[in-house]
């Protein structure tokens, strides 16, 4: 079963007496569930006939729709109150049965193909655009108009997107109404609608709650780590949005450093007192350690590279002599991609290691080589011998620096987070060997991270090219591994 993971909201009074009115006849335990058309029944029939509305005919397209506040707060309140099953099953059916009118769609796309002059054909293409319009468009447009809509909307799509990551469930309008939700989300959170908020000690409680529930890098401990990470050397922004009050869309934390850092520890457990000053003429530097979307429904929507950038320039108002900008990031993906080269390169160790490597792991280890390697790498015990350490240390660096720059999705890099920074104009930069030794990041990065460096001058011609040409701009570092890595290992 799906588990849907953002907003269960609580039942209330109004939201249960509406789902017992439309129950009607259905036998206990059958609900909403998808598994036959019959148990989707007609209570939900019903509720769509009554919520959604149809398509004005075109020629009233310019007049105003009557507010329909009852009928779209009625489907908000019964989709609340359904549970899993049951809100696939709304979903599917709103997709499904209240679309377009592709007999309509036909019709007027026969009329755009016939020769005529070009005034008849603009019209025929503007009747074309019109009954493109899905009806359950409408009825999201009413709903971003309730109070709490567009929480609740976000939400929707967060759910239709797990949704569609269940391959029983997925269908082509699904997908089509995930792209509409997508397009309307992105317009109404585009950057100029955006708050940029500094969190600090003074912030509300309950959004310092959420800024440390919505930590997905590097969780939260307890009250004192949140404090000392809106605390002195330490910086905390979030995007809001005036339709979301008090709900963080984007969380960036930045650590105020005089240099580049490369350990992660360093800063999120060994950082500054809560308690301490800062001393303005250290700070040179500021760290991009830690960036979190919170809510899974805006997935997709542009905004962590905006806020990156309007940091940026808060920091360079605040510190004029600030002059270095980087990343720490996390190599999420790289030991899963690791232990996938090593099994298909069993017996083929030369293409992996050089003969000196292979023997000093050899030493470190006893048993099959690889076979060994692989266990030690999924447990994360290998960390717990130095000789060991020692031994992997140049070729996971040789590799790791071929699978950021090397590997490749669709032309993109295949790192999700590599992607995103590239996306953005940051440079490549460089490798730090057990950079995060924690479960986590030994898990997902074998305790390595990266440094993606923004060279203010340089960001926007990088952004170029890598979203034209797919082009990484990478350091010296990067460079020379990944064609070690490239002439030794045959990858």
């Amino acid at each position: 079963m799906v588990r849907w993971p953002l907003l269960w909201a609580r039942r209330g009074e109004a939201a249960a007496a509406l789902l017992s009115r439309y129950r009607g006849s259905l036998a206990p335990g059958r609900g909403c569930s998808s598994s036959s058309s019959g148990s989707r029944g007609p209570d939900m029939d019903e509720l769509l006939r009554r919520t959604v509305a149809a398509l004005p005919p075109y020629e009233s397209r310019g007049i105003s729709p009557a507010l329909r506040e009852g009928p779209s707060q009625e489907f908000v309140d019964f989709y609340r109150a359904l549970e899993t099953d049951g809100r696939a099953a709304l979903l599917t059916k709103l997709a499904a049965d209240y679309g377009a009118d592709h007999g309509l769609v036909s019709q007027l796309c026969g009329q755009v193909t016939e020769g005529r002059d070009v005034d008849a054909l603009l019209q025929a293409e503007a009747r074309l655009r019109y009954s493109l319009t899905p009806r359950y468009k409408l009825l999201i447009g009413h709903i971003c108009r309730l109070e709490g809509g567009v929480k609740f909307l976000v939400d929707l799509r967060a759910d239709i997107l797990q949704l569609l990551q269940s391959q029983s469930a997925d269908s082509p309008q699904l997908r089509e109404m995930n792209g509409i939700l997508k397009m309307l989300l992105s317009d109404w959170f585009s950057v100029g609608f955006l708050n940029l908020e500094r969190i600090t000690w003074h912030s509300s409680c309950d959004l310092l709650q959420k800024i440390s529930m919505y930590e997905a890098v590097h969780p939260v401990r307890n009250w004192v780590d949140i404090k000392r990470r809106v605390g002195p050397y330490r910086r905390c922004y979030v995007f809001t949005h005036n339709a979301m009050p008090r709900e963080p869309l984007v969380v960036l934390h930045v650590a105020l450093t005089d240099d580049i850092a490369k350990n992660i520890q360093a800063i999120v457990q060994y950082g500054p007192s809560p308690e301490r000053s800062e001393d303005v003429n250290k700070i040179t530097t500021a760290i991009f350690y830690s960036i979190s979307t919170s809510q899974q429904g805006l997935q997709g929507v542009e905004l962590g590279n905006y806020l990156i950038k309007r940091v940026v320039k808060e920091l360079q108002g605040e510190f004029p002599h600030m002059k270095k900008f980087s990343s720490l990031s996390p190599i999420p993906g790289f030991t899963t991609w690791l232990l996938e080269i090593l099994q298909i390169k069993e017996g083929k160790s030369n293409q992996i290691f050089t003969e000196l490597e292979y023997k000093e792991i050899q030493d470190a280890i006893e048993g099959p080589v690889l076979e060994t390697l692989k266990r030690l790498l999924s447990t994360n015990e290998w960390v717990r011998s130095d000789k060991l350490v020692r031994a992997l240390e140049m070729p996971l660096m040789r590799l790791c620096a071929w699978y950021l720059y090397g590997e490749k999705h669709h032309g993109a890099a295949l790192n999700p987070v590599a992607n995103f920074h590239l996306q953005n104009g940051a440079v490549l930069w460089r490798l730090n060997w057990l950079a995060d030794v924690s479960p986590r990041g030994l898990s997902s990065s074998s305790g390595m991270m990266a440094n993606y460096r923004y060279f203010l001058e340089d960001t926007n011609h990088n952004s170029i090219q890598y979203l034209r040409s797919r082009h990484i701009e990478a350091s010296e570092q990067i460079l020379s591994l990944a064609a070690q890595c490239q002439k030794s290992s045959k990858l």
